[in-house]
């Protein structure tokens, strides 16, 4: 590989080739070596921005989950608009259309990552955490609103709708859920909490 080339943001070109490799090879072809060359980067360039390949995963991986914050905001924008059924499938659909379904097994795949990432997030796995609570202060800000009862658990039913989404599209291999099979399951979640 040439050197001397300048690159603009490093960390951003590696991430994005982790998140290609990753979406295209799984865990198991997610490697140090698979990332600098999808990202034309000499193979030093990954060890000068970080100390080791499980640092790069776990920096890679709350980079990730950070990104949800511009979904999450936009979520709670959308409270009291549309309809809660619609607003919650097409959430679910943008987290697990996204690398995240891919992070999931990244993270049970490797231990040292795991390790990593219970030092910055003591609990549950990124990714489908950060998405059970975006879920849960949706349908809150929904409840305040009367369109969920009040007798609803937002805290309950999320972490449920994020299970049940990520089964739908857990599969990597096969076709994707179509939004209709995804709003039902979201549908039939919430039948007994959505207002009349």
């Amino acid at each position: 590989m040439p050197t001397g080339v300048a690159l603009r943001d490093v960390r951003e070109q590696l991430f994005d080739a982790a998140d290609r490799v990753l979406l295209r090879d799984g865990p198991s072809g997610l490697t140090s070596r698979a990332v600098t060359d999808e990202a034309g980067v000499a193979k030093g360039v990954m060890h000068r921005h970080f100390d080791d390949f499980d640092a790069f995963l776990a920096e890679f991986v709350l980079d990730r989950v950070n990104r949800m914050d511009v979904q999450a905001a936009a979520l709670r924008e959308a409270a009291g608009t549309g309809t809660v059924v619609d607003n919650v499938a097409d959430a679910l659909t943008a987290v697990f259309q996204s690398v995240a379904v891919a992070i999931v097994p990244l993270i049970t795949f490797r231990l040292q990552l795991r390790v990593r990432l219970r030092k910055q997030w003591p609990a549950g796995i990124p990714v489908l955490t950060d998405a059970a609570i975006m879920i849960a202060e949706y349908l809150l800000a929904e409840r305040d609103l009367g369109r969920v009862s009040p007798a609803a658990e937002p805290d309950g039913l999320a972490p449920m709708l994020v299970g049940t989404g990520h089964l739908l599209f857990g599969d990597r291999t096969g076709p994707r859920p179509d939004a209709a099979t995804v709003r039902k399951m979201v549908g039939d979640v919430l039948a007994g909490v959505l207002a009349s």
